[in-house]
């Protein structure tokens, strides 16, 4: 029986052609360096800031690569936000009970602006805050 790779919380099995990407990646030197390995490194980082853009159809100039999801939540939850050239402010952060420990910090927002909402036995979201009994 084939092996199904279900704990994908904090690494997932890379696919081969990633792990080469990798490996090159970690043979290059310091992308921010001015000598000439560093500009071939700033080539590959680069050259894969562009190809993301172009998988998800945006600019690579809104592509920012993080060192993993924690990062990249505390990035991503901010009260001042800008979707589509337009500045969005949010009052609240409105988590779930069963969010990552990285969401319930709430990234940018102040610990009393994050509002926790329950989830049945299920773990589905209870909007309507309808049933006390068996929520999280």
């Amino acid at each position: 029986m084939a092996r199904i790779y279900l704990d994908h919380n904090a690494t997932s099995p890379l696919r081969a052609a990633a792990r080469e990407a990798l490996t090159r990646a970690l043979e290059a030197a310091n992308p921010s360096s001015v000598h000439a390995e560093g500009r071939a490194a700033r080539t590959l980082v680069e050259e894969a800031r562009s190809q993301v853009a172009a998988l998800v159809g945006a600019s690579p100039r809104a592509v920012t690569f993080t060192s993993g999801a924690t990062e990249s939540i505390a990035l991503a939850l901010a009260p001042e936000i800008e979707i589509a050239g337009r500045a969005l402010h949010s009052d609240a952060l409105i988590i779930s009970g069963v969010e990552h420990p990285a969401v319930r910090a709430g990234g940018r927002f102040s610990a009393d602006r994050i509002k926790q909402i329950a989830v049945d036995k299920n773990g589905v979201v209870d909007v309507l805050g309808r049933s006390e009994r068996d929520t999280i």
